[in-house]
């Protein structure tokens, strides 16, 4: 069964991770994906977005994740059909919301990253468990 937010095709190559529920492990999600993205020979200026993309939705499953029960965040890198997509799995059933942050505001801009960066994103529940999956996409170019 799929779920709304979910390719319905084969992804072509997928790699999913878990780790901690602490601000250090958006760092170690950036470094994960990097290194997955080097070895699918993503283009540069791709993965460089995506690098960008992934600690934003990864703040924001620390920042608003259920705790205990969200005491892991999930990642995941697939490529399919023309497209990279980079997300994220927490325990928090709310749905992103974009607001406008103000100039003073240090926190506030990561969703209007996402959205001017990524081809499409949006959320989704979670294969298995509590809390919904924000995921961003980018456009593969041909050869990819």
């Amino acid at each position: 069964m799929s779920h709304p937010g979910r390719p319905s095709f084969p992804v072509r190559a997928v790699r999913n991770w878990r780790l901690p529920h602490s601000p250090r492990s958006a760092g170690r999600a950036r470094a994960l994906v990097r290194a997955q993205l080097a070895e699918w020979k993503v283009a540069t200026e791709i993965a460089e977005t995506a690098e960008l993309l992934l600690p934003e939705l990864m703040s924001n499953a620390i920042q608003h994740a259920r705790r205990p029960s969200g005491r892991e965040i999930g990642v995941r890198v697939a490529r399919y059909d023309g497209r990279l997509r980079v997300e994220v799995a927490d325990a928090n059933c709310a749905l992103p919301q974009a607001r406008t942050a103000t100039t003073e505001d240090e926190h506030g801009r990561g969703l209007a990253i996402v959205i001017a960066l990524a081809v499409s994103w949006g959320c989704c529940p979670r294969r298995y468990g509590i809390g919904e999956a924000t995921w961003a996409e980018l456009e593969l170019p041909p050869s990819a």
